[in-house]
């Protein structure tokens, strides 16, 4: 198999894990100075969710990967 048998393991702990610091980032620290057109702050309730998301990915890629 191209690039072995836990690619898609791999794939998915990588998403969530950057699901899970890229928006964890956008709330501890939002930019400085926002553009115009964009929001000052991301929205709280959105990146829980996506921050949730996230973890569950991480959490299945890992039980599947030590398994």
């Amino acid at each position: 198999m191209f690039l072995g048998e836990d690619l898609l393991p791999l794939l998915v702990l990588a998403l969530g894990a950057a699901m899970v610091v890229g928006n964890g980032l956008a709330v501890v620290r939002p930019p400085a100075k926002a553009k115009e057109g964009e929001l000052a702050r991301a929205p709280i309730g959105r990146s829980v969710v996506m921050i949730v998301v996230g973890l569950l990915a991480v959490i299945w890629a890992v039980a599947t990967l030590s398994s």
